[in-house]
């Protein structure tokens, strides 16, 4: 079965089976961190914002997000959270996650 083209415009959500499952324990970690700090924010929303980032034209390294200390791990999911343009899936403003995955270039 051939893939839909999807809008220009459209955000995307379609990633691997593992990478999704990686996204879904990064919005539940923030979760918990928010509500510790009694903020609070839902796991979806939070779930469609690093999967919208990943997806369209931003990859992360998600392992090591989902593995990073306090510090590191809020300054992406928030600095996506304010960042993200939600009707396009691309981050604005310049901002860079510091777990953006990086290509190696070729020397």
């Amino acid at each position: 079965m051939a893939k839909r083209a999807r809008k220009q415009d459209q955000v995307s959500f379609d990633c691997p089976k593992e990478e999704r499952h990686l996204c879904k324990q990064i919005a539940r970690r923030a979760s918990d961190m928010l509500a510790e700090q009694n903020t609070t924010r839902d796991v979806l929303s939070i779930d469609m914002d690093i999967t919208a980032t990943h997806c369209n034209g931003n990859p992360l390294r998600l392992a090591d997000l989902l593995a990073a200390d306090d510090f590191n791990f809020m300054h992406d999911v928030a600095g996506i959270y304010r960042h993200l343009d939600r009707e396009t899936g691309s981050l604005m403003d310049h901002f860079s996650p510091r777990f953006s995955r990086r290509d190696v270039e070729a020397a």
